[in-house]
């Protein structure tokens, strides 16, 4: 298994930028697939965008498609959310997470079993 550690929100006005980062402790990093994922209050946590273990395949919601680029870097230990575009509707607490070992690319909350704290994103008008 890996430990997960997000950084990189903050408040941001629409249509601006933002890049968050995933920092992954443990030997088995290149071992899963990554994904992002967001919860707004009073809203179900949301699939943002997933990446392949080696990085060759990637998918991304509808609802970001066109403004969010997911990447890893394996000799780093590292995933990436490039947020461009920015939309108010984008305010939620973004989780990185770590799918089940040798999984294929997926978008379910419940193939994931490592997840980090969270970091806050929060859009303004």
């Amino acid at each position: 298994q890996v430990q997960l550690v997000e950084s990189g929100g903050g408040l941001v006005q629409a249509g601006g930028s933002l890049r968050l980062s995933c920092a992954a402790s443990g030997r088995t990093f290149s071992n899963h697939v990554m994904g992002w994922f967001r919860q707004a209050p009073g809203k179900e946590r949301e699939f943002v965008a997933a990446i392949s273990r080696i990085g060759g395949s990637r998918y991304v919601s509808k609802s970001v498609k066109g403004r969010f680029t997911i990447s890893r870097d394996n000799a780093k230990n590292t995933v990436d959310l490039q947020m461009n575009s920015l939309k108010v509707e984008d305010t939620a607490l973004y989780y990185c997470a770590a799918a089940r070992q040798y999984s294929g690319l997926t978008t379910r909350h419940a193939d994931y079993d490592n997840w980090g704290q969270g970091t806050q994103v929060t859009v303004s008008s």
